[in-house]
């Protein structure tokens, strides 16, 4: 049976009852429930933690020390089970030399292929750049009418490095002292010289020759008539072109190589005309210039090699410099408005007058926005012109003025991360950006999005010799290409960093790799691959993943999208509930087997017998609105976008269309500018105007960032109840006569922590290679506290029984407490009430962690002004908005979460509205869209082709746009008397 599948009997990681399971290869196997219910326990800390530590057991005591230590999980028994390979939709990568083409490999099969097929042009004369081979020397010289004589030659080169004399300590260089090192040095010439020529007349050469004239080594004499300080050359063949000298004229450049690494072929002089002279080298140089060139190697192409690195920037693409964004904050200014920043400050006001005068002599208009200047005329405002300094010189003035105080805090201010002078971003060296195929540089290609580079090398035109060298190269790389483009990300670009990527790019850039690999009998586990994909692109993940198992591996993934489930071989449903509520198999089975299970809650959802409800009524837009003009980061095209506040607003399309930049990068940082929240004022280059602020007085922005790394935090530190729960200790009547303080009764602190175990509750053993060992505290026995703080009671329990509380009991055990059980309730109303008080934060699964982050911001603050009432009018008009006018940014809350769980999300978010507050999200998730009052749709491709508003209006006016593809997903699932559609099953809703 272990050959046909994974069997684990007797799981019991983290919340798992003791639970069997069976799971087929070579299928796709899909574990869902709601969140919290064990799917990654089971997965992840139970399965693919298995199959690391045996393949890390596997290994010698020496080398599994430098690896990841694996505990065994708490299991009876794992047969089956396959080489396990984790992908998982967190983006750990924080290298700023890491890309996306590095990340998929590409950049190395694109080092390979510009090292051995790419064409060198010169840096200053643009000419090509090669080396002549022998049997290119001898074409062109067979090519030559026949009867042609020439003297094949190479220079005599016996010069030596020059050094500049230097005089002792203490003393200075006298004109006396330079003219015995110049003779001492022209000594030294001579005698190599001397030496050269005794070597090569040793070795067979009996001739030179010098403006035409020949010198024979028998006639030793004649040689005093050379003027060694002019060009002299060794003769080594006299040839008369013909058919039959080929062999000779081989010899005789084969010869000259190995000598000097040059040949030259001078025609005889004959009629009196000039002789003609052809130089070859084997040298890869310019021919024009001279300029020497290292020969092309991968290293040369590569940014994290010193070698091929820009010495500026050492590889980064940017340098601590003068940010121009800085110094022209405002590029819709023209000069004479103060485009130029520092120049408005009156002090250097005189350089506008300067300015002004070179705008004259220079053409520069002065009333045109400096974003529409000519760059020529940018440049010399940038760069001077000799009498004027420009902003370069500016600076470059100041820095020799940096002593002074006063100026280092000025030139602080246009200080920041400017992109490099040398090489303007592309991070290579000048050479490696001469290296050109088919017109472009690497750095030229890299630039490209994966679309666009898919369909130029599918189009690369190359020699028959180069077209055999490359061949195995370019396959390669059109099939990363081909993957990148089949999981959805055509939009990325090559030199995209990984540190900015989503965790669901990240992800699917995982993906891509490894079917690029080809790996089979291995056993994947995914999280939630269709995380940050448009209901569009998830029929794109699914051929994937039926590629990825028809090869022969083994899918499992932990996932809540209806189209991975229906198209999964089986899966295997967790539950019922969550925490210690969960941990059991609900029910297992194909995607009809589960919706026909009352039992099952996942089964309830996919049959219809349970839904998300559409609201009653969507909230109409008031006159409260906030409005974005101009926005242009990225790839936003210019946009004007009006977000109705006191709405839940949806910000939508597929992925790469613009709405993390329209959200995080433009809305977000504009209004937080302009509230005080950040200083500097909103981002000028990313937007024309905001308006419509004096509607707000507070923003929150709730990303995916985890909520905690240390074992230390916990679900009541996080939303701050744990504060309100030590004091209310500190106020009993055993605490104050103990003099204990709130203080007293945090593990965090000295004071009423065990010290043994610095608060831990456990003490770690070191173990070398094997898995360190924790044991439990002998002195506290696991409660992080000393005795005496234990032995004070709050309606009968210390603070270690209050901490192993679930949410839902502490609310009553406080109930009369507001402070402590207003914070609690939002937990519960997010559905969190079965989580422990104390329980580590490490133990959260990713859906628990972004809804205990939201509960933290759904509370109620009594104490904030944004929850203060506010005047029922404004200028004499009734107001819309209540007291809460905070504006909350949520991207992509549904991740991680159940049917059931998005139904208690979004009512979390109606009773946040209620309160007057305005929502918006970044969603896919078509459960939530529905359910939007207004949506702003983003597109209608990624990348390039996307950055624009295909649509706004509520979801029903959505579906009838035209260009949207949340639209036509929308109409999908929503009919006209508002119905549900799953799966094939048309339900009501």
């Amino acid at each position: 049976m272990s050959n046909d599948s994974i069997v684990v009997r007797g799981a019991r990681v983290h919340n798992l009852k003791n639970i069997d399971v069976t799971i087929p290869h070579n299928m796709l196997t899909v574990v869902t429930g709601v969140s919290g219910s064990g799917k990654s326990s089971l997965a992840f800390d139970t399965i693919y933690a298995e199959g690391q530590r045996r393949y890390v057991e596997s290994l010698s005591a020496y080398a599994r020390q430098f690896l990841e230590r694996i505990e065994k999980p708490d299991v009876d028994l794992i047969e089956g089970i396959a080489p396990a390979i984790a992908i998982k939709q967190k983006n750990s990568t924080r290298n700023p030399r890491s890309t996306v083409a590095t990340a998929t490999e590409i950049y190395d099969y694109l080092r390979l292929l510009f090292a051995r097929v790419g064409t060198t042009y010169c840096l200053k004369c643009g000419a090509e750049v090669r080396k002549d081979s022998v049997d290119e020397i001898a074409a062109r010289v067979l090519a030559l009418p026949e009867g042609t004589r020439l003297n094949l030659m190479f220079p005599v080169a016996a010069a030596l490095p020059k050094h500049e004399p230097k005089a002792a300590p203490g003393k200075r260089l006298t004109l006396k002292l330079k003219k015995a090192a110049e003779e001492e040095h022209a000594a030294a010439e001579r005698e190599l010289l001397k030496n050269k020529l005794f070597d090569l007349r040793k070795r067979g050469f009996t001739r030179l020759l010098q403006a035409g004239k020949t010198y024979e080594f028998a006639t030793p004499e004649s040689l005093l008539e050379i003027d060694f300080t002019k060009p002299v050359h060794v003769l080594v063949d006299r040839l008369v072109v013909s058919p039959e000298i080929r062999a000779r004229l081989v010899d005789g450049v084969e010869i000259a190589y190995r000598e000097n690494g040059e040949v030259l072929l001078e025609t005889a002089p004959g009629d009196g005309s000039a002789p003609e002279r052809m130089r070859f080298s084997q040298y890869f140089e310019c021919k024009s210039c001279l300029i020497r060139y290292q020969d092309p190697e991968p290293r040369l192409f590569s940014f994290n090699n010193p070698f091929g690195a820009c010495p500026r920037c050492q590889g980064f693409g940017n340098t601590i410099d003068f940010d121009l964004n800085l110094v022209i904050p405002d590029k819709s200014k023209s000069l004479a408005e103060g485009a130029i920043d520092p120049w408005t400050k009156p002090k250097y006001k005189p350089l506008q007058t300067d300015l002004r005068r070179i705008g004259k002599e220079h053409g520069i208009p002065m009333d045109v926005p400096w974003e529409e200047l000519e760059l020529d005329q940018q440049q010399i405002v940038l760069e001077g012109d000799g009498k004027f300094p420009g902003v370069h010189g500016f600076f470059q003035l100041l820095e020799r003025k940096k002593y002074k105080l006063h100026v280092r805090v000025f030139l602080s201010r246009y200080r920041g991360y400017a992109t490099c002078p040398d090489c303007r971003g592309q991070r290579l060296c000048a050479q490696a950006r001469t290296i050109k195929v088919e017109g472009k540089n690497i750095c030229d290609v890299t630039a490209m999005s994966v679309e666009h580079a898919r369909a130029f090398f599918s189009t690369v035109k190359l020699t028959r010799e180069q077209a055999d060298i490359a061949e195995k190269i370019l396959e390669e790389i059109q099939s990363r290409l081909k993957f990148l483009n089949d999981v959805g990300l055509e939009y990325l670009t090559l030199d995209r960093l990984a540190s900015t990527l989503s965790g669901g790019e990240a992800q699917r850039i995982q993906l891509a790799t490894s079917l690029a690999s080809r790996l089979v009998g291995a056993l994947y586990v995914l999280d939630e691959p269709s995380i940050g994909l448009h209901s569009r692109d998830t029929e794109r993940l699914i051929s994937i993943l039926h590629e990825l198992r028809d090869i022969g591996n083994t899918i499992l993934v932990v996932e809540h999208d209806v189209e991975v489930m229906q198209s999964s071989d089986q899966i295997i449903d967790l539950g019922p509930g969550a925490g210690e509520h969960g941990g059991k198999i609900v029910a297992t089975g194909t995607f009809d087997e589960i919706a026909g299970m009352p039992h099952s809650l996942t089964g309830r959802y996919l049959s219809g017998d349970l839904r998300i409800h559409l609201p009653p009524s969507n909230r109409e837009p008031g006159k409260a609105q906030l409005k974005l003009f101009g926005a242009r980061a990225h790839n936003l095209k210019r946009v004007d976008v009006t977000i109705p506040l006191g709405l839940l607003v949806a910000v939508t399309g597929v992925s790469g269309s613009g709405k993390s930049t329209l959200v995080h990068d433009v809305l977000y940082k504009a209004v937080a500018a302009e509230l005080g929240v950040t200083t500097g004022g909103y981002p000028v280059g990313s937007l024309d105007s905001v308006e419509g602020i004096q509607n707000l007085n507070a923003v929150v922005l709730v990303d995916q960032s985890p909520i905690g790394r240390s074992p230390r935090s916990n679900p009541v530190t996080y939303i701050k109840a744990f504060d309100c729960i030590r004091e209310t200790f500190a106020c009993t009547p055993d605490a104050q006569k103990r003099g204990f303080t709130a203080g007293h009764f945090s593990f965090n602190i000295p004071g009423g922590r065990c010290e043994n175990c610095q608060g831990d509750g456990t003490v770690t053993v070191e173990m070398q290679f094997l898995a360190d060992v924790e044991l439990i505290c002998e002195e506290c026995h696991g409660t992080r506290y000393k005795a005496s703080v234990l032995d004070v009671r709050f309606k009968g329990k210390n603070i270690h029984d209050v901490l192993n509380l679930t949410v839902k009991e502490a609310l009553h055990f406080f109930a009369g407490i507001p402070k402590i059980t207003d914070k609690l309730r939002v937990l519960e109303e997010v559905g969190l009430g079965y989580l422990r008080l104390g329980q580590s934060a490490t133990t959260l699964s990713g859906g628990e962690a972004q809804r205990i982050k939201l509960a933290a911001h759904l509370q109620p603050r009594r104490d904030s002004p944004a929850l203060k009432p506010q005047s029922n009018e404004e200028n004499g008009v009734p107001r819309k908005v209540r007291g809460n006018r905070t504006l909350y940014i949520f991207d992509e809350p549904t991740t991680g979460l159940h049917f059931d769980d998005v139904s208690k999300l979004l009512f979390a978010f109606r009773r946040l509205l209620d309160t007057g507050a305005s929502i918006v999200v970044i969603e896919h998730n078509l459960d939530v869209i529905k359910t939007a009052d207004w949506v702003i749709d983003l597109g209608p491709e990624g990348g390039e082709r996307g950055g624009e508003i295909v649509a706004t209006g509520t979801p029903a006016q959505i579906t009838r746009a035209k260009n949207s593809h949340t639209g036509r997903w929308l109409a999908r699932i929503l009919s006209k008397n508002g119905n549900l559609q799953y799966g094939g099953r048309r339900v009501k809703a």
